[in-house]
Formats: C-alpha cells, sequence, structure tokens
C-alpha cells in the first residue's frame, strides 16, 4: 500500500496501533527489529531511530557505533497474528550513518542501488520466489526435536500430509499482510512444504521472502511445530531450495527478446542475460549457499552442481519453464534458503546487466538429465564450488564481486 508518512500516523490512530516494528536485516538476511510506540513516529519519519550497530555483526564496532533506521511508509503491514486490540504493524527501514548517508552494508539499500542501476540500462527486474521448508516436532520442553512432522511425499495430501492446515495457514495470513502467495504443496522430503510466489519487483519480492519465513516460523510455533529453512536439515533426504524466477522487461518500446520466447530465449536481451548469470554464478555461489551444508544439498534431489542451461529440465542449474508472454521467466535453481535475498537479488541484477551489456552468447541448451549422466558428458561442465571455503576463494578473487560488494561483506562472509 502507497502510504504516505502523514497517512501511516493517522492509520494507527485509527486502526488502534500501539507498536510499530521497524524492521531491517543483518548481512546475513536474519531479520532485525525495534519497537516503538504511536507518539514516536513523527520522530521516526523525520529523524530515524538510533540503535546500537555494534551489538549486529558486520555493522560497526563500539567507536563508531549509531546507525538510524528510516521508515518506509509504503511498506506498512499488520500482524495479524499479534492481538487486534493494541494492533502492532511493521515498516522495512532504510538504515543510516547520523550525517544520513546511506550504510554501505544495508543489503537492502545495495538491491535499490541495482534497480537503479537496472532502470539506467533501460531494465526492469522481476523475481518470483519457490521456498522449501521442514516442520518438526517439538519436544516436552518446547525446543525443536529432529522429527519430521510427517513421512508424506511429494505433493502427497492428508491425512499422510500433516502439513496442510500449517500450509493454508501460512497462506491466509500472508493475504492478510497483502503479500501473494501463489502455489504450496508437500514436498518430496518428510515434514518438507514449499510456497511458491507471483512474481513482483525486486525490492517487493525480497521483502516478501523475509517475510514469509517470519510468518512460516511463526504459524509452524503456533502449530506446535519448529519451521526449519536450513540447506540440508534431514541427512539422506532432500535439502531446501530457494528456487528464483527471474524476469526482465525492457522500459518503453519494442519488448521482443526480453520475454524469452521458446524460438528467441538464445538471442536477445533475455538470453544474454541468462548468460550473464552462468559467467558469474561461480563467484555468486558463496553469497546464494553461505552455509557449510548448503553444499552437501548441491548435486543430489534435484539441486544442480554443474553450470548449464535447458528448457524445463530440472537437473540443470537454469531452467526455462513452460510458459508464455509475461510469465516467461528464467529460474536458477542452486541458491538455498540461508542466502540474504537483497544480496541475492542484487548480485543476479548486476550478472544479467553484465550480461546484456556485453552481448553475451547463450551457450547451447543441455537436454540431458545430469544426475544421471557419465563423468564423460560432465566433465564438458564447469562445476560449482565443491564447499564453501572454495566458493569463498571465487568470490574474493572476483572483479565483478568486488565492483557490487562492499569488501567488508565480502570479508565477514568469508572470513567466518
Amino acid at each position: 500500500m502507497n502510504y504516505s508518512n502523514d497517512e501511516v500516523v493517522q492509520y494507527a490512530a485509527e486502526e488502534d496501533v500501539k507498536f510499530i516494528r521497524l524492521a531491517f536485516c543483518d548481512i546475513f538476511g536474519k531479520q532485525k527489529n525495534i519497537s516503538i510506540m504511536p507518539d514516536e513516529l513523527p520522530r521516526a519519519f523525520e529523524y530515524g531511530i538510533a540503535f546500537d550497530a555494534s551489538a549486529i555483526e558486520g555493522f560497526g564496532d563500539e567507536a563508531r557505533s549509531d546507525l538510524f533506521l528510516h521508515p518506509e511508509p509504503n511498506t506498512l503491514m499488520p500482524l495479524p497474528w499479534r492481538p487486534e486490540n493494541g494492533r502492532v504493524v511493521q515498516m522495512f527501514s532504510n538504515i543510516t550513518w547520523p550525517d544520513g548517508k546511506p550504510f554501505s552494508c544495508d543489503t537492502r539499500y545495495l538491491l535499490k542501488k541495482a534497480i537503479i542501476d537496472a532502470r539506467k540500462a533501460g531494465y526492469e527486474f522481476s523475481f518470483g520466489s519457490e521456498q522449501e521448508f521442514y516442520l518438526f516436532r517439538l519436544g516436552d520442553d518446547g525446543r525443536p526435536t529432529s522429527v519430521p512432522c510427517d513421512e508424506a511425499g511429494y505433493m502427497d495430501i492428508a491425512p499422510e500430509d500433516r502439513g496442510e492446515n500449517v500450509r493454508r495457514e501460512i497462506c491466509l495470513t500472508l493475504e492478510q499482510m497483502g503479500i501473494r502467495p501463489e502455489s504450496s504443496h508437500h514436498e518430496q522430503g518428510p515434514g518438507q512444504n514449499e510456497v511458491a510466489f507471483r512474481y513482483s519487483d525486486a525490492l517487493t519480492a525480497a521483502d516478501h521472502v523475509m517475510m514469509f519465513r517470519r510468518v512460516v516460523k511463526t504459524v509452524a510455533n503456533r502449530n506446535g511445530l519448529a519451521a526449519d529453512f536450513s540447506p540440508k536439515p534431514v541427512p539422506g533426504a532432500p535439502g531446501n531450495g530457494f528456487h528464483i524466477n527471474i524476469s526482465l522487461k525492457k522500459i518503453g518500446g519494442d519488448q521482443s527478446g526480453t520475454f524469452g520466447s521458446p524460438d528467441e530465449v538464445a538471442g536477445g536481451a533475455f538470453g544474454e542475460m541468462i548468460a550473464g548469470i552462468l559467467k558469474h554464478i561461480r563467484s555468486m555461489t558463496a553469497f546464494l549457499n553461505p552455509d557449510d551444508d548448503s553444499y552437501l544439498r548441491l548435486g543430489r534431489c534435484k539441486a544442480p552442481e554443474y553450470v548449464s542451461w535447458s528448457a524445463e529440465n530440472r537437473s540443470q542449474l537454469i531452467r526455462i519453464p513452460a510458459a508464455s508472454g509475461e510469465y516467461r521467466r528464467a529460474e536458477l535453481r542452486s541458491p538455498d534458503p540461508s542466502a540474504n535475498p537483497y544480496l541475492a537479488f542484487a548480485l543476479i541484477i548486476y550478472a544479467g546487466l553484465d550480461g546484456i551489456a556485453k552481448k553475451l552468447v547463450l551457450p547451447r541448451a543441455e537436454n540431458v538429465n545430469l544426475y544421471t549422466a557419465d563423468s564423460d558428458t560432465l566433465a564438458r561442465f564447469d562445476k560449482l564450488p565443491d564447499s564453501f571455503r572454495d566458493a569463498c576463494e571465487l568470490a574474493s578473487s572476483s572483479d565483478f564481486i568486488r565492483s557490487h560488494v562492499p569488501g567488508e561483506i565480502i570479508d565477514i562472509y568469508c572470513g567466518r
């Protein structure tokens, strides 16, 4: 909703709002917030709300610890699980230094910058996401166990699927918040679920990824379960993926070549975008798969590990799903939910722009099953890094990464 500052203040008064959460995330994509009372809204909009940055990894030290949160009124959304009397709402916030300059390690700011750079180049990127998560039972002490909530399989139904009501509550809660889920179902693993989202502009899509993870964990807990988004929660079972669907639109003028119809994927801006992502994917992997366990997932259970593309083929790194017109998109299948969506989307935009600017030629489509291919076939492909340490070495030595990710973020990611 496109609220103004004054309209947010009015909304808070009329809707009995007692707490306003100013949300942001650390460099790894973990959501944080501070709550303020309605009387503090005018100050928050005009001056920002200070917080101790030294307590958040990557945000500074005690010598320079003050940062400010500036809420964006158009991100206002209610938190439906909180009481109706004395309601709680949330706004995402920009982070600045005391002098008002943007904080360079604010990854939401980095995505905003990427969006502006794309518009300057004449393009708009849209993103849709598919996120997977496991539901585990809670123990008598209220802590998560390693026991999945069910033993159901792909797209099974109740009573085998015991996550059906949880997914229903998740989707209805999201709708109340103005977020549009597209579909949901049980995934392949025991207790594993997936919810997919309709495409939207890059910043909105990333905000919704953040809120989705929070809603899932909140709803799961209310139902006596624990939600787990980690890359490989159950040894021997499928890992959790964060499939990112990417659409491209030319700003004004002829749209041919941007949606990527079946006969033009290899050419035009859409194909050049995919070529750019393939070119930089290995150096981007540290930020798309930033956990040691991420690399236990790749190469198994439909999680690709080779640099390739094809139409529909789920063994490929990038596939072009069967769709047409504005729904034509490229699906990047290697990321997992440990990724920070703001950083991931920003890097994808810059990789795509690089492909378009340099008119990179997309290699031929590979219509083979890379999970069952022989060693001679696999030897033709570049491979994603085998470990987080290998991914960090590629990121640290990449001019592309250094030009788009602040050195402090690279050092913290790769210095763990």
